[in-house]
């Protein structure tokens, strides 16, 4: 057996009223790529910022060793200086500086009094050729996809002698074949040696990609296992503490024939002058599941942007709710006729992570807690309290602050700020991106509680299994235009996709 690169024993650590690890052991042999999977809190990210020296020693108890030798962070430059990089979902590349300046920022090779600029691309070149990332230097990172930043993210990091690389939620904006190059990428890694840490709620990567695998629930250790040992069914067991029986809970309920919504020969064009969104028509009935399919740049969560008032331009069509013909020029408008979009980027558009849960929750509802034009404040707390709990939110108190919860209770606070307006359309655009799979079945089952309530949902998402899993009625885009619309019961990922790459079906 290889050697451990790294041994955490007896890792814990504490916030203010909470335990967010509790003796946590977690053992990496060199030159494997180690999954650790868990559900959104159970300490994954706390116990990789340790690692990585953002919690220094002494703020927790336990002992970490990388390759025998017990080491002692006391901030991230030790931890880099130790081989120890982290990729966060959110990178930390400079959008104007060129790719060459990212991967030395900080290096040697930039702190002279002249930079040797040649020097430094050559440099730069020889890496990127190493990783097989065909890109010019000199190009600026923001001219690149997000699947090429990733990349060169993890190019900066091998620049700095990584013997350890920690990858957290890696491919949650990327693309398929952005995926597939990063994982081939990883796959080399590994061949020359470099251990690998993968975070990912994405299982099917992890049962690719991991050598094995460490589950941790609620801030302690549960198993460690070899990946030909274990299931899907069985990381997600090990992970939540019980069986899913399924995955995606869909239950069979009433479906009006009432149109809640109908658009008419739709087309948007936004203030440059490009049509996105293409002639598109389509309904959505009372009780009803739509889901949208599509892939990247398709037009989906532009066209229902576009629909609640988000989007400058010019907007042509008319659209019907309750069978009456409505004006939307602003979400405010939007808002009073009933639709609520629960955005795909809740922490830019969905919440304000520095206010709690209360302010959060009631932000699109305050006329239900004011009384003469003031906010009553046992009101509000109580209106929270009730949509929260409901929500099965997790949370010390409505007092915490927004941006200390984990991903799945954000986007429950984010429900809960919409669902305070008694919304007859619930527009949900990837609402389970970046979530685990125990939070994920619990928004199913608001799913299903709402449609049952007579709500028209829109689903919107990147993932055919979750669509295919609880759409009543599938609507594909591509280049703006509604390409195919299949039941239930006739769609698979093969028509799914035949329509969204440029096939079509009427």
């Amino acid at each position: 057996m290889e050697p451990y690169a790294l041994e955490m024993k007896g890792i814990t650590k504490e916030f203010p009223g909470v335990r967010a690890l509790d003796k946590v052991t977690f053992s990496v042999r060199k030159g494997e790529i180690h999954a650790l999977c868990g559900e959104n809190g159970a300490g994954k990210s706390t116990l990789m910022k340790i690692l990585s020296g953002v919690y220094p020693h002494g703020t927790y108890d336990g002992q970490i060793l990388i390759n025998g030798k017990e080491v002692q962070f006391k901030s991230i430059k030790e931890s880099q200086d130790a081989g120890v990089s982290i990729i966060y979902q959110e990178l930390a590349l400079v959008g104007e500086m060129s790719v060459a300046e990212n991967l030395f920022l900080g290096h040697d090779l930039m702190r002279t009094k002249i930079i040797n600029w040649n020097k430094i691309y050559a440099e730069s070149q020889k890496w990127l050729d190493q990783i097989g990332l065909d890109i010019d230097p000199q190009t600026k990172v923001n001219q690149l996809t997000v699947g090429k930043q990733q990349l060169v993210e993890i190019t900066k990091a091998l620049t700095k002698k990584t013997d350890i690389l920690i990858l957290d939620e890696p491919t949650a904006a990327l693309t398929e074949a952005d995926v597939e190059v990063l994982m081939n990428l990883l796959k080399d890694l590994r061949k020359k040696g470099v251990t690998c840490i993968y975070i990912s709620h994405k299982l099917g990567e992890v049962m690719e990609l991991a050598d094995s695998v460490t589950i941790l629930r609620d801030g302690k250790t549960i198993s460690t296992d070899r990946i030909e040992d274990l299931t899907e069914d069985l990381i997600v067991t090990k992970m939540v503490g019980r069986k899913l029986t399924e995955l995606f809970p869909y239950e069979e309920h009433p479906i009006s024939d009432e149109k809640i919504l109908e658009v008419r020969n739709y087309t948007s064009i936004d203030h440059t002058g490009k049509k996105f969104i293409d002639d598109v028509s389509f309904s959505l009935r009372k009780g009803e599941i739509l889901g949208i399919s599509g892939l990247m740049g398709s037009g989906r969560s532009e066209l229902f942007i576009s629909l609640f008032g988000g989007l400058k331009g010019k907007q042509t069509g008319t659209v019907f709710i309750d069978g009456k013909e409505t004006n939307i020029k602003k979400p405010a408008d939007a808002i009073k006729e009933g639709l609520a979009y629960v955005s795909e980027d809740r922490k830019r558009y969905g919440l304000i992570l520095g206010m709690d849960i209360t302010k959060n929750t009631t932000l699109t509802a305050l006329n239900k807690v004011m009384k003469f034009n003031v906010i009553d404040q046992a009101l509000e707390v109580k209106s929270a309290d009730e949509i929260t709990k409901r929500m099965k939110l997790k949370a010390p108190s409505l007092e915490a602050k927004v941006g200390q919860l984990s991903g799945g209770n954000q986007q429950k606070v984010v429900l809960s700020k919409w669902l305070m307006n008694d919304p007859k359309i619930l527009i949900l655009d990837e609402p389970t991106r970046g979530i685990d799979v125990g939070a994920k079945y619990e928004i199913y089952k608001i799913i299903n509680e709402l449609v049952k309530q007579g709500v028209g949902i829109v689903l919107i998402s990147s993932e055919l299994p979750e669509v295919l899993g609880m759409s009543d009625r599938i609507l594909v885009m591509a280049e703006g235009k509604i390409t195919g619309e299949f039941s239930r019961e006739e769609a698979t990922q093969e028509k799914i996709m035949m329509c969204a790459t440029g096939g079509r079906k009427k």
